[in-house]
């Protein structure tokens, strides 16, 4: 079990990273452009899009979404560690 939880952890900690760099990738638009902006958008953007259509931006230009989304990933590994720990004992 402690395996498969080092696992989820790594995971977790790799797609927190790319929602951060996108997000820091959105003060500066040109590096969106490039292949790893790219990349990055196509895995992170299907992540992030339902939370921008519930939460709308702040005062027009801060978007405050990612934050939420990062925050739900982090209860949804939370939970996925409970049911590991529920099957494997």
């Amino acid at each position: 079990m402690n395996e498969v939880s080092s696992i989820i952890n790594i995971l977790f900690q790799i797609y927190y990273y790319m929602i951060l760099i996108y997000i820091l990738m959105s003060w500066l638009p040109n590096l969106r452009e490039n292949f790893i902006g790219e990349l990055l958008g196509k895995l992170v953007e299907p992540y992030l899009s339902p939370f921008r259509r519930i939460i709308p931006p702040l005062f027009g230009t801060i978007d405050i979404s990612p934050i939420i989304a990062i925050i739900v990933l982090r209860f949804a590994v939370g939970g996925l560690h409970s049911i590991v720990a529920l099957i494997f004992g």
